[in-house]
């Protein structure tokens, strides 16, 4: 049986390059398998530890080979660019993915389960049809313009366009064709977005969910997808970096000992940074009606920031407290956001 210290995977739809590394440090084996007889290889191999690229079917293939008793270790593609020695290619990719993987300092990508990733299928679904269903309405507010036909903004306006689209002799026969047809396939988008959303409910109602929903703006979207999203908190070391993670930290461009900080970096979950910045603007719509410390901040940061900023602040402040609340179970403190 074959005996490796470390393998640097790099991963693809069909083909799969391997880069092993033998005890003495020295480059033992580069290799390009198909998927049938990558499985086999590391079935013929005494475990040992195993990077990847947390890409495309990673966590797949991370549950895979620690049931054969390896140790798989997840790392974000922009940690392990950085080790490319030249060019791009599988081998060159392989190689720099073990090198990275040896790095002391290298941050790695807890895998996810089955069932975590199956949630965030569900979101991913949701948010897709979402889309469908906003590209649709538009769609028909932009043709119906063309006959004259206006409605308010907002999607809640929608049947009283219909009505004026519906109205005797308002279209002609082909164009009101159309609008049936746009009008059915958004009342069947209406249906599965409801659907789906209350089979993700059901999944908020884990644990780490119900205390995750005790924050304010945190319904079971956001406390489904965070609980699914990061399945070990404690890989960051602070709230911050859970933060930032996000991508809801502003950026640096210090130099020189002058800390100079820009606008925030829109880097990492762009689908749950999305939603908390929602979230948080309905919280500043009812924050007045509210008392505690929480409250207080937004207030005092009200007075002398733009309302937008504020929102996104706040989204900062909540995904901290969201670190704080799945590393240590408690709950969150009531009076520090309670009805005046």
């Amino acid at each position: 049986m074959n005996s490796f210290t470390r393998i640097g995977v790099d991963l693809a739809k069909n083909f799969f390059q391997v880069h092993a590394i033998d005890q003495e440090g020295k480059v033992a084996l580069t290799r390009k398998l198909t998927r049938r007889k990558f499985r086999e290889f590391f079935q013929r191999l005494a475990p040992c530890r195993v990077g990847m690229e947390a890409c495309g079917s990673a966590h797949y293939w991370a549950r895979e080979l620690r049931a054969m008793g390896h140790d798989v270790v997840l790392m974000p593609p922009a940690y392990t660019k950085p080790y490319v020695k030249r060019g791009k290619n599988d081998a060159a990719d392989a190689a720099a993915i073990c090198e990275a993987m040896s790095r002391p300092d290298m941050r790695f990508v807890p895998v996810k389960s089955a069932a975590q990733q199956a949630t965030l299928m569900l979101h991913k679904t949701r948010d897709l049809m979402v889309k469908q269903r906003t590209m649709s309405v538009n769609a028909l507010r932009g043709h119906l313009a063309e006959f004259g036909l206006i409605a308010a903004k907002g999607i809640h306006r929608l049947e009283e366009l219909l009505a004026l689209a519906r109205a005797e002799g308002a279209l002609p026969e082909e164009a009101r064709a159309a609008v049936e047809m746009l009008a059915l396939q958004i009342e069947q988008l209406d249906m599965r977005i409801d659907g789906l959303a209350k089979s993700i409910g059901k999944t908020a109602k884990s644990p780490t969910g119900r205390l995750l929903m005790e924050i304010p703006a945190f319904g079971p979207l956001i406390s489904s997808a965070m609980a699914a999203s990061y399945p070990d908190p404690s890989v960051f070391k602070s709230g911050r970096d859970f933060s930032a993670s996000i991508g809801l930290t502003p950026s640096q461009h210090s130099s020189g000992g002058r800390d100079k900080l820009g606008a925030i970096t829109k880097k990492g979950n762009r689908y749950l940074r999305k939603m908390l910045v929602v979230g948080c603007t309905s919280v500043l719509r009812v924050a007045d009606k509210y008392k505690g410390g929480l409250a207080d901040w937004i207030a005092a940061m009200r007075k002398n920031k733009p309302e937008r900023v504020v929102a996104v602040a706040l989204a900062n402040k909540l995904a901290r407290i969201c670190w704080a609340i799945m590393t240590t179970g408690e709950g969150f403190r009531e009076e520090l956001f309670t009805r005046a």
